[in-house]
């Protein structure tokens, strides 16, 4: 059985499904789990017709990641603490989602990888459909995708 589940989120319901699954799992197995919340690098906007906007600063715009991202990990560790499931989350910046979920997986010697099908469709969006068909392809780690 696995002995580490990472659970890529991103407060979707259906990763959501996909939380649940993995600490439903882990609890089954005895494994332990990591929920990982992967959020873009915030980049200042550039006009190079010097056009000016109130762009929020990089700090501030960190700062509300983050804000958001605690909501949604914060189920990870709720879900987790009522299964009697050891767990911890992780929020990490790159601009490439698949390549933090992978990169995750490795770094704490995950055994399963488990997320969503995709995710949401709006501005925020994280985890994409095609962000689930990248970490199926490159992933060398099993992959378990929720539906």
């Amino acid at each position: 059985m696995y002995k580490h589940i990472l659970v890529a989120t991103d407060g979707s319901r259906l990763a959501d499904k996909a939380v649940k699954a993995a600490i439903g799992l882990a609890k089954d197995g005895g494994a332990r789990v990591t929920g990982l919340y992967a959020a873009s690098e915030y980049k200042t906007p550039y006009y190079p017709e010097g056009a000016y906007y109130d762009w929020p600063s990089p700090v501030v715009c960190k700062k509300n990641i983050l804000e958001s991202a605690e909501k949604w990990i914060s189920k990870v560790n709720k879900l987790a603490a009522e299964s009697k499931v050891s767990a911890n989350v992780v929020v990490v910046f790159d601009d490439h989602p698949h390549e933090a979920i992978i990169n995750q997986a490795r770094k704490v010697k995950a055994d399963l990888i488990i997320m969503a099908s995709h995710g949401r469709r709006a501005v925020s969006a994280l985890f994409l459909g095609s962000e689930t068909h990248k970490v199926l392809a490159l992933s060398k780690i099993p992959v378990l995708v929720i539906r």
